[in-house]
């Protein structure tokens, strides 16, 4: 095969996993493997001076939202990538640059003209786009009205954080490969509502045309300043190589709640970067795509296990443990069957190379050698009912299932937000762990996590337990019984019933007449009448409420629980019209959720992000270097201490130590098992 034939086999293999991957298809590669060939394809290009059509050396990467085609006022053009600290160096030329996340979503292009949105538009191939402004109040970040009267654009990245994206597939259903295929997806629908219960939000990363501002750093401020939330951004003041691999070293894509697929780094002066040539599809001094050079390591795989979860069974590498990025690896999703069929999985001693993608994920990128063949079972592992192969209509993937409708397997998401924080809140109690509950018979229903105690001493004997696990186990099964309302009905995993809808319907309703009214309703339309619940969200609540599985299932929960219920209109004014962002822990309160219905409580309102509206930052490190304390500084936002909230805004309510809630009105509940000493 000559070099040419070469060429264009890369080009077509990777136009093929390009388009897949832009348009909400899943992966057919990692993106390890995408790399890869891409080098091997511009070092043949090099070679040969020749660049064959469609080489993705030389175009950009492209959205098919379908919709009416806009041209960009300023082309979107791609950036040049580099894994080298050394190749940053010698492109800041020793001037300050800004490093900030490349984030992995769909970049937007907005438009203001006299301080009012005028459109919102798709990359596209980055000089003609998809007009989606109709989407645009669906999309958290983007506000309709912005302070700055002149011509405005600015370019973000419509992104879903992996909190909301397990959180739609649990209430959802459906099925989608990462949080990047469901933003994708989501772009495509004409329904506001359903987009809009995705959890899209755009975060900006660049400004392209406003009032003449020469610094981009001074640029993100201006950002800020319009009430928008920038990506989170930080200055290399003297770029050198021991400051520059500090700078990008000390960015963790674990502590990022949205995808990043690495760093992007740019010039500081504006003036400077527009000086720069364009070259194929890379404007050369526009900023430098930073990705970690991902670390493998060769293993033998020992078994491959099929764990069951929500509505599929996923395939699993167990190999020899192998040390990467400073932990050690001894498992991998394998994803599905199509996946293992390409990579060529097969049974023990099947050689494999393995990485951590992005610093995060484990992976299996390569077999080297297989040996034997692999096992797909015909039996589910968990309740021995019939397997079968599922192939997708419109990718063509083939992935196992369990015939059982009603398999246990199938409750392990919803048991895991059951446990969540956002639930009841068990500490010590992992998705993992569930699993390992599920797989022995100990868990099926919610109910039966508070009978955990009846299997502590099996517990103790397992892997990786011990009796002091156990132990503080039961004791957060045991504390956990004490819930709150709004938390205990979010842990139900109703269809459509995420956070906002279950405070929703507590504020109109105390619960045990909420769970009343909702087995008596005469109409699915019943509660529509609340603000923000409509139709759709009161038939799936009254329908679940209404199901006898259900309803035997909650009453059996109840028995174990006693709930509280906030009060729903503030008490007091100390916060009234401020808005307050938490981080770090809390010591006078007994969480943060407890701090922040404080604030409700008191007329005040909590946010996720810093931002131009925040009025107070609330970290007992008041020093730290987070990314939100440089955020509030520069915005100018006065971080305080909790010692500081509570002397200024709690002093004529202190706060409540033991972290009871207000108005507690608890459901009767079975006598609890004290934890006096030892279990054992």
């Amino acid at each position: 095969m000559d070099k040419t034939q070469q060429m264009q086999q890369l080009i077509d293999r990777l136009n093929q996993a390009s388009e897949a991957y832009y348009n909400g298809q899943g992966e057919l590669m990692t993106d390890y493997e995408w790399d890869a060939l891409f080098d091997q394809l511009k070092r043949l290009e090099e070679e040969t001076g020749t660049v064959l059509p469609d080489s993705p050396t030389a175009k950009v990467s492209e959205d098919h939202i379908a919709g009416q085609k806009e041209e960009h006022e300023f082309p979107a053009l791609s950036l040049a990538k580099t894994k080298q600290v050394a190749d940053v160096e010698k492109w800041a030329e020793g001037r300050p640059v800004w490093i900030s996340w490349k984030l992995d979503g769909l970049t937007l292009v907005v438009t203001y003209d006299g301080g009012r949105l005028t459109k919102v538009v798709t990359r596209g191939n980055g000089r003609i786009g998809t007009n989606i402004t109709h989407l645009a109040k669906a999309i958290s970040g983007i506000p309709q009205t912005i302070p700055e009267q002149s011509h405005v654009v600015i370019r973000g990245e419509a992104v879903i954080s992996y909190a909301d994206f397990d959180r739609f597939l649990l209430e959802s259903g459906e099925d989608y490969a990462n949080p990047r295929n469901l933003a994708s997806g989501s772009l495509t629908l004409k329904d506001i509502d359903e987009v809009r219960r995705r959890n899209i939000q755009w975060i900006p990363f660049t400004l392209v045309a406003a009032p003449s501002i020469l610094s981009w750093g001074s640029r993100m401020d201006f950002i800020a300043r319009q009430g928008m939330t920038t990506v989170a951004h930080r200055l290399v003041e003297h770029p050198t190589y021991e400051n520059l691999e500090q700078a990008i070293d000390s960015w963790n894509p674990e502590q990022c709640p949205y995808p990043v697929d690495g760093l992007v780094v740019v010039y500081d002066d504006t003036a400077y970067a527009a000086t720069g040539s364009i070259t194929g599809h890379h404007a050369t001094r526009a900023g430098l795509a930073f990705k970690w050079r991902d670390e493998a390591a060769e293993t033998e795989l020992i078994e491959v296990e099929w764990s069951c979860a929500a509505s599929t069974i996923s395939p699993v590498a167990i190999f020899r443990p192998v040390e990467l990025e400073g932990t050690t690896v001894k498992r991998a999703s394998l994803c599905n069957i199509s996946e293992c069929k390409r990579l060529g999985i097969g049974g023990k001693g099947t050689r494999l190379q393995v990485i951590k993608a992005n610093k995060i994920i484990p992976k299996v990128i390569k077999v080297d050698q297989t040996v034997g063949t692999l096992d797909i079972p015909a039996q589910c592992p968990v309740c021995q009912h019939p397997t079968e192969v599922v192939v997708s209509e419109a990718s063509g993937t083939r992935t196992l299932h369990c015939t059982n409708p009603t398999c246990p397997a199938k409750q392990l998401k919803k048991l895991a937000r059951f446990v969540s924080k956002e639930g009841v809140n068990i500490d010590g109690i992992s998705e993992q762990t569930l699993a390992r509950f599920v797989n022995l018979g100990w868990v099926q229903q919610y109910a039966d996590i508070f009978r955990l105690h009846e299997h502590v001493h099996e517990m103790a004997a397992l892997e990786g337990f011990g009796q002091k696990s156990a132990a503080n186990i039961i004791a957060s099964v045991d504390h956990a019984r004490e819930v709150d309302a709004q938390q205990l009905l979010y842990a139900l995993s109703i269809p459509l019933c995420g956070r906002d809808v279950c405070k929703r319907l507590l504020s109109a309703y105390p619960f045990d007449e909420l769970i009343r009214q909702a087995a008596d309703a005469p109409a699915p339309d019943f509660f529509a009448h609340i603000d923000g619940i409509g139709p759709e969200k009161s038939a799936s609540f009254i329908t679940w409420m209404k199901d006898e599985d259900n309803l035997a299932m909650l009453h059996r929960l109840l028995d174990e629980v006693s709930i509280s219920q906030q009060q729903s209109s503030p008490t007091g004014n100390s916060c009234e019209g401020l808005t307050f962002v938490i981080t770090g822990d809390v010591h006078h309160y007994s969480n943060r959720n407890a701090l922040k219905a404080y604030i409700e409580s008191q007329g005040g309102r909590v946010a996720g992000s810093v931002s131009g509206a925040t009025s107070f930052l609330i970290n007992n490190d008041v020093t730290s270097t987070s990314g939100k304390n440089q955020k509030a500084q520069q915005l100018g936002i006065p971080i305080i201490s909790e010692d500081e909230f509570v002397t200024r805004f709690a002093a004529s309510s202190p706060p409540n130590s033991s972290g009871e809630k207000a108005d507690s009105s608890p459901t009767p509940a079975k006598q609890r098992t004290e934890i006096e000493g030892s279990l054992f």
